[in-house]
């Protein structure tokens, strides 16, 4: 019989987050001649959601509908995941880490008196057995993980392993489960976003970040143009946070967002170890700083040293040119 892993999927506003075909592609890899099973929960826009888990590499998605699985709860979700684990026996579950993976993962797998590795970074296959790569010390060192018995049980951090192509061409069952989601403790009223609307921080490709050097709330204007020139999101240091030049919903670092976009521009942000932390493994890391002794040259893959009031404007100009 073959291995079937489950890929909980993560929506947000009817619409499935990048991160879910990341972790189907995750099972791929480690499951490829098995069955690769896609659970989504909600109340609205299941079965789009279903079809495109499917055109990203699911073989077979169950979707579960609840009003009390209209927003995130661990009780309700819990409740729904742990049904489908207990019916289909998957031998390995793959999540994102993202705040509900973070939230969620860590109590299923008490529940199944099993083992969890969190935050992977990357995977290889050796021997059979998935060896995954994952950040420690505030991401100065890397460690490999194995599961040597029982469940593979792992989340993954958005934008490090990439997602299959979407092929419509791709086919494959789609289920409705019905289950009595019940005993909820935690009822969410309401949910306020902070968050500026937008590419979503965490799954950004091109993230503009700004530090103390913004100065006031205006200066992340330029840096929110450029942003929206590049089809990027805007981030912030702790000090521009702490400064009350933006929302704390906007913060990376070591107590604030983990990030791994393609393009990384740090504007005025000095590099403390504590903002290196969530943003050091970007892929290329531009800096623009007119101390040319700030720390961030240090990881920088390219350095602007000079005002950032007079070099984003002249970037903004430039790319638009190409564009």
């Amino acid at each position: 019989m073959s291995e079937k892993l489950l890929v909980i999927g993560e929506s947000r506003d009817g619409s499935l987050r990048n991160v879910t075909f990341e972790a189907i592609a995750t099972a791929k890899k480690i499951n490829a001649d098995g069955e690769i099973i896609g659970l989504i929960c909600g109340n609205e826009n299941l079965q789009e959601q279903a079809q495109e888990m499917v055109y990203h590499g699911a073989d077979r998605v169950i979707t579960v509908k609840h009003d009390n699985l209209k927003t995130y709860t661990s009780e309700g979700y819990g409740q729904a995941v742990m049904a489908v684990i207990s019916e289909e026996s998957p031998t390995g579950v793959i999540m994102g880490h993202t705040a509900v993976g973070k939230d969620l993962t860590p109590k299923i797998a008490s529940k199944l008196e099993t083992g969890l590795i969190s935050d992977a970074t990357d995977i290889e296959m050796k021997d059979g057995k998935a060896i995954f790569t994952r950040p420690i010390y505030s991401g100065k060192a890397f460690e490999k993980k194995m599961i040597t018995s029982g469940i593979t049980f792992a989340t993954i951090r958005p934008n490090n392993i990439s997602a299959l192509e979407r092929d419509e061409s791709r086919s494959g069952d789609i289920t409705s489960k019905d289950m009595d989601i019940s005993d909820i403790r935690t009822v969410i009223k309401e949910v306020i976003r902070k968050a500026s609307e937008g590419v979503d921080l965490s799954e950004a490709k091109v993230i503009v970040a700004g530090g103390r050097g913004v100065k006031s709330e205006d200066g992340f204007k330029p840096l929110q143009e450029l942003a929206d020139v590049l089809g990027g999101a805007v981030g912030a240091s702790r000090g521009a946070c702490d400064a009350e030049y933006c929302d704390y919903s906007l913060q990376i670092g070591q107590t604030g967002k983990v990030v791994t976009p393609d393009l990384y521009i740090a504007v005025g942000i000095s590099g403390a170890i504590q903002h290196l932390a969530g943003m050091s493994n970007s892929k290329v890391i531009v800096a623009i700083n007119k101390d040319a002794e700030a720390n961030i040259f240090n990881i920088a893959d390219y350095g602007i040293v000079g005002d950032l009031f007079e070099v984003v404007p002249l970037l903004i100009e430039e790319i638009k040119k190409i564009k």
